[in-house]
């Protein structure tokens, strides 16, 4: 392929050729012995979810709830593309994610905490306990004269308090909105003025990369920074990392915050009976992770949402009560609310919480901890993958676990990371789901049915059950499968776990996700409002979708959008290099031209010679036109403490831009190395604006 771009003009390039470039990867097949222990091994299931079938097909994931009162409409599109699910029915969430299992597995673990420091010995929550401890919660939260409808936002890290908090709030009615942990005082404190929170439940301190972090430090800011854009907090929660010992040096400020663990004594043994709550009023609010703009809020509904991650959890992570699940992505985001908290509970799992990083203190604690813990599903995001093959690639041949099946979540799984994963993490006898959705569409949208499909490195696979997608070229013409041609991923019609709207906001959830393709505004068919995803995607003549990356994610040079994904992907054929990261500079020729950014594995040092070959695989995968403008070996990436590579900071330094505030990456002190190395130790960085386009990058909402 790399030939024949080669004796074409640049001009002649097609975006289609250049996106897709990925070449179509071999089929893996699941085994005998997983298809036979599965919860869905029948092909016919996707006639039963086919369009002409839709909506009723979903009664099958409501029918996998408890119900206190029958619903009587499946789907109400009467304001439309506002969705509501299951009309008429009142349910509780808490109830079943907690109460319904007592009776068969009320000595079963619901969790089973990790906290990081090693020499600190697991927990095992049992459904029982759990129970004991939400109720005590609720009762808590209701003496504060909290009520269904209230928000109540969280700022905290991945401890037991944290489900327990979201489900005591879930029994009551209580909108939450979880925070991650790792965001600033001021990420949290615009998120609680969105939402018009009046209460703050946070936690002094928890374990991060060895150090005890002080955490309460973040709650100040956060109460100040609501209170300068019009919101008052009334109260802070403060949970003790260490139950009656205060962890942190940031002082308690009288009459505003208090201890959780000394509240909670007044309401031991209480038992809270949970709320029926009608089926479409809200469960929480998940805020996007932008760094830029108003905050948006993703406001998902008890039952539509509940019934979604219980059936996808059930189906395509093939949880059963018996098995010992992890899913280490963190409560703080859309994967940890669906996929640790309320889709594993429905199911009666056991999953496990893990504190801290994965690599602390070394590359082998995952492996350890499954090893001890009996895990045989383990769910994770590429940037784990990647980083764990890159400090550890032999690693996790040292343990004796064994994995039925494994995920990926968060972002394409380059063929090279995802084999990797295949044969050293799972052993070659784990499948492998390549998941793929986000928060706005609460749970998996593309992903193979682990006893159904064959596996295909860098394909998340067809789509789920009941969920049909469309690809979309500019035009709105529709791209057909096998046609070698990328366009805009969207999905035809609603599903349950489809976000309700942005909190607050009508006009931005309709202008986001559906005007683009949406022929008639006042339309209440639900054919006339296919959801924009985002994506980019093509599909092959098998069905099966690649994911190309953001829409916004795109470099454009000489008028050719490059995908960002397609670069770093062709970066890692080079079997030295473990991370990349490619970032648009102006050109006053092309317009746009990209730099790549490299992270040897260990033990490898830097060369020319690499430099030489990340280059030539450029032009060998995508073609002339893929050429970086120059390729950097850095000692490490600047990452987000959830191990996201901060794209927007390479970016800033290779346009001579001043790189903003970075005190809240995991690894600051890279950032000035990084620029030096580009910039010279005397550069002096220009503050004017950026391009709209390079501005953005790496900051789609």
């Amino acid at each position: 392929m790399a030939k024949a771009i080669e004796k074409q003009e640049l001009t002649e390039v097609s975006e289609a050729q250049i996106a897709v470039h990925w070449k179509e990867e071999e089929y893996y097949q699941p085994s005998e012995k997983f298809k036979a222990q599965a919860n869905m091994r029948d092909p016919r299931i996707f006639d039963q979810f086919g369009l002409d079938r839709f909506p009723d097909c979903f009664k099958t994931y409501a029918d996998m709830l408890t119900w206190f009162e029958p619903y009587h409409t499946v789907l109400d599109s009467g304001d439309a593309p506002f969705w509501k699910w299951f009309i008429g029915g009142r349910i509780n969430a808490c109830y079943n994610c907690v109460d319904r299992h007592l009776d068969k597995h009320k000595n079963k673990a619901a969790f089973v905490f990790v906290p990081e420091p090693e020499k600190e010995p697991d927990v095992a929550i049992p459904y029982q306990e759990l129970f004991d401890r939400v109720s005590e919660v609720a009762a808590l939260l209701r003496s504060l004269g909290l009520k269904a409808g209230d928000r109540v936002t969280f700022h905290m890290p991945m401890v037991p308090e944290l489900p327990i908090t979201m489900l005591a709030c879930a029994r009551l009615g209580i909108i939450h909105s979880q925070v991650f942990g790792g965001f600033s005082g001021q990420a949290c404190g615009s998120r609680i003025q969105d939402s018009g929170s009046r209460v703050l439940i946070t936690m002094d301190s928890y374990w991060r990369n060895g150090t005890l972090v002080d955490h309460k430090a973040n709650a100040d800011i956060a109460v100040k920074t609501a209170k300068d854009l019009g919101q008052d907090v009334d109260k802070v929660l403060v949970w003790q990392r260490y139950p009656g010992k205060y962890s942190a040096k940031t002082p308690m400020v009288a009459g505003r915050d208090f201890f959780v663990n000394d509240l909670l004594k007044d309401y031991k043994g209480k038992k809270i009976d949970p709320v029926a709550l009608p089926g479409e009023a809200p469960l929480f609010l998940m805020y996007s992770s932008g760094t830029t703009g108003k905050p948006k809020g993703a406001q998902h509904g008890i039952a539509g949402y509940l019934s979604y991650v219980t059936a996808t959890s059930k189906w395509i992570l093939d949880i059963h009560p018996e098995d010992v699940y992890w899913c280490m992505a963190d409560i703080g985001w859309i994967t940890g609310h669906s996929y640790i908290v309320y889709g594993p509970l429905a199911n009666a799992a056991t999953s496990v919480l893990y504190e801290g990083v994965p690599t602390f203190p070394d590359a082998g604690r995952p492996w350890r901890i499954a090893e001890r813990l009996g895990v045989n599903i383990f769910h994770t995001a590429p940037t784990a993958i990647r980083m764990l093959r890159k400090l550890g690639p032999q690693e996790p041949r040292k343990y004796k676990y064994h994995f039925k099946s494994m995920t990926t979540v968060g972002e394409p799984i380059e063929p090279e990371a995802w084999r990797w994963y295949y044969d050293e993490v799972g052993k070659r006898e784990a499948v492998i789901t390549d998941t793929w959705w986000m928060t706005e569409t609460g749970g998996f949208l593309g992903t193979t049915m682990p006893a159904i499909h064959p596996m295909k490195p860098g394909s998340c696979g067809p789509a789920a059950p009941g969920i049909h997608p469309v690809i979309y070229d500019e035009t709105g013409a529709e791209v057909p499968k096998g046609s070698g041609k990328a366009g805009n991923m969207c999905i035809r019609n609603p599903w349950p776990g489809i976000m309700q709207t942005i909190w607050g906001d009508r006009d931005r959830y309709v202008k986001t996700y559906f005007a683009k393709y949406n022929k008639n505004p006042r339309s209440k068919d639900w054919h006339d409002w296919p959801f924009l995803c985002g994506d980019g995607a093509v599909q092959a003549a098998d069905g099966y979708y690649r994911i190309l990356g953001r829409i916004d994610d795109v470099i454009n040079v000489a008028g050719h959008r490059l995908g960002t994904k397609e670069i770093e992907s062709a970066c890692l054929t080079v079997p030295e290099v473990a991370e990349a990261a490619v970032v648009p500079v102006q050109d006053e020729i092309k317009g746009r031209v990209p730099e790549v950014y490299i992270a040897l594995k260990p033990g490898v040092p830097p060369s020319q010679d690499v430099i030489d070959r990340v280059t030539k695989a450029n032009e060998e995968v995508i073609g002339k036109i893929a050429r970086p403008k120059h390729v950097y070996i850095v000692p490490d990436m600047p990452k987000t403490r959830s191990g996201k590579i901060m794209r927007r900071v390479l970016a800033a330094i290779s346009n001579r831009r001043d790189v903003g505030d970075v005190t809240t990456l995991a690894n600051p002190d890279v950032v000035e190395q990084i620029r030096t190395m580009v910039q010279g130790k005397d550069t002096i960085t220009t503050h004017e604006a950026l391009p709209e386009d390079i501005a953005k990058f790496g900051q789609v909402e």
